[in-house]
């Protein structure tokens, strides 16, 4: 595994274990250059998946963008880091199992709306915001009225 620090080539496992939901596992590395710490994530992957955006381009699925929007989405609101980790994972196993080698974003938005909703109020109203595009404020204040304090924040 390469470094992120000196990108060295090599590093040797420290540690080994399974995250909280046993969806990957979890290395501590050290640099056998420079002697820097880092952690890994090891996951499964049951297929590669393509992503068909809303212009009909298509990438590779990617994990990141997901754990990207969310941790935006919950950003300053007091949700572990772990809690999101598991939203996350939930939403990957669904892509996967869906048995599709393509999926749409629009479904994979619905699949975050889904999990934010029941998971923070605040972050769902934040996704959304973005996700549906709202273009006023009249827009923002309909659909955060049909919202319901599901999450308790």
């Amino acid at each position: 595994m390469r470094c992120p620090f000196c990108a060295h080539d090599d590093s040797q496992v420290k540690d080994s274990r399974p995250t909280e939901d046993n969806t990957a596992i979890r290395r501590r590395r050290q640099c056998e250059s420079c002697g820097a710490r880092f952690t890994t994530f090891e996951r499964v992957q049951l297929r590669d998946i393509v992503v068909i955006k809303s212009n009909e381009g298509r990438e590779t699925f990617d994990r990141g963008k997901i754990e990207q929007s969310v941790s935006l989405a919950c950003r300053k609101r007091g949700i572990l880091q772990e809690r999101l980790d598991q939203l996350v994972s939930g939403i990957q196993r669904q892509i996967e199992t869906l048995g599709e080698s393509e999926v749409s974003t629009k479904v994979i938005g619905e699949m975050v709306m889904d999990g934010l909703r029941q998971l923070d109020s605040v972050a769902y109203i934040r996704f959304a915001s973005v996700y549906r595009d709202f273009g006023e404020a009249k827009d923002f204040e309909e659909f955060a009225s049909t919202v319901r304090d599901v999450g308790g924040n």
